[in-house]
């Protein structure tokens, strides 16, 4: 039995990773799914592999979910899954003391504020219906701090709080609208790519990455969807403004095994 059927979904960044996983596993459930992305070629190809709908959408731009308003006024479900480290285009510093205010400027623009206008978004799409899921993408990175990338550290702890709220004003409209975060850690998409290589050195870098990771691996972007299956169903109706971490058992405690 399908567990989306008939159900209209919105994934942003969808193109690759974690999106396009997602996209797929909404497809196979039996969504009307609609793959979003700012790279539209890259976009396209995706959706036309998955079978789905397909628009450009730059998260940051309040234009560009004002059309998507007009697109697609009702829908159940949006995955608020577009982000960026900060580190795609350079290796400027992004710690406390050396970041600058345009990199984190940056980094804040289409991760917290593309979420806050997806949420915004959702919540009008939904209210008619007065019923719906919002998922937003956090990360391990939002439940700790990262030295070296302070910037996207705070903006996932941002979306983790932002969530609540959403969730909690949901609640107080007697809206059953549900928002929930997801906080993955190291899970193995493109954007690891340029660390790995593929020299023959790439499986012992893989294994330095997670060594200090419990379950010694990646997690993959199919696991990821699965969750976001779970908060997009009925089966988690009574769930929200919670937080699902999804990282191997990295913060279970310490990385030292007992003696």
């Amino acid at each position: 039995m399908q567990k989306l059927k008939n159900m209209r979904c919105v994934v942003t960044g969808g193109a690759q990773g974690i999106g396009y996983a997602v996209c797929a596993a909404f497809k196979a459930e039996g969504a009307a799914v609609l793959l979003t992305d700012i790279d539209e070629a890259k976009g396209r190809a995706a959706a036309t592999k998955i079978g789905c709908d397909f628009a450009v959408l730059d998260v940051r731009e309040e234009g560009d979910w004002a059309a998507l308003e007009q697109s697609w006024p009702q829908i159940d479900v949006l995955v608020n899954n577009a982000g960026i480290t900060g580190f795609e285009e350079s290796a400027n510093p992004h710690d406390p003391e050396n970041a600058s205010l345009a990199d984190w400027r940056a980094v804040h623009a289409v991760n917290t504020d593309g979420t806050f206008l997806g949420c915004r978004y959702a919540l009008r799409a939904m209210k008619a219906a007065a019923r719906g899921s919002i998922i937003n993408m956090s990360s391990r990175s939002g439940l700790v701090g990262i030295p070296g990338a302070s910037a996207y550290a705070a903006s996932k702890a941002a979306i983790r709080n932002h969530s609540k709220s959403v969730a909690l004003y949901a609640a107080q409209n007697d809206w059953q609208i549900r928002c929930n975060s997801i906080h993955p850690a190291a899970i193995l998409t493109p954007i690891w790519e340029p660390m790995l290589g593929d020299g023959p050195d790439r499986d012992a870098k893989m294994a330095a990455l997670v060594a200090d990771t419990p379950l010694k691996r990646f997690g993959t972007p199919e696991e990821v969807a699965a969750i976001c299956v779970f908060l997009a169903s009925d089966d988690s109706a009574y769930m929200t403004g919670a937080e699902l971490t999804l990282d191997g058992g990295l913060l279970a405690g310490s990385a030292a095994s007992p003696g």
